[in-house]
């Protein structure tokens, strides 16, 4: 399993004009699946996601996860994750 997360202000994904997607505040995740990867291996990148403390609490630190700053996640199939390029 393969991850990409970004910290978004905003971000949505459309598909001939129409929003099937958006998120307006938290990460957009492009997540790559292998046959081979078990539900174990998703619910733990799932906590390691949400659980990162990378939004900024009042003081201006570091230290809020997503659910502390009301974020939501967007998370795009991107299958590209496990190219082969050799």
């Amino acid at each position: 399993m393969r991850a990409v997360v970004t910290r978004v202000k905003n971000a949505r994904v459309e598909i001939d004009a129409a929003t099937v997607g958006k998120t307006d505040g938290g990460f957009l995740v492009l997540l790559g699946v292998a046959q081979e990867d078990t539900e174990v291996q998703c619910d733990r990148l799932a906590d390691k996601v949400c659980g990162l403390r990378i939004f900024e609490d009042d003081n201006g630190k570091m230290n809020l996860n997503l659910a502390a700053a009301g974020g939501s996640l967007l998370v795009v199939s991107q299958l590209t994750l496990y190219a082969d390029c050799k």
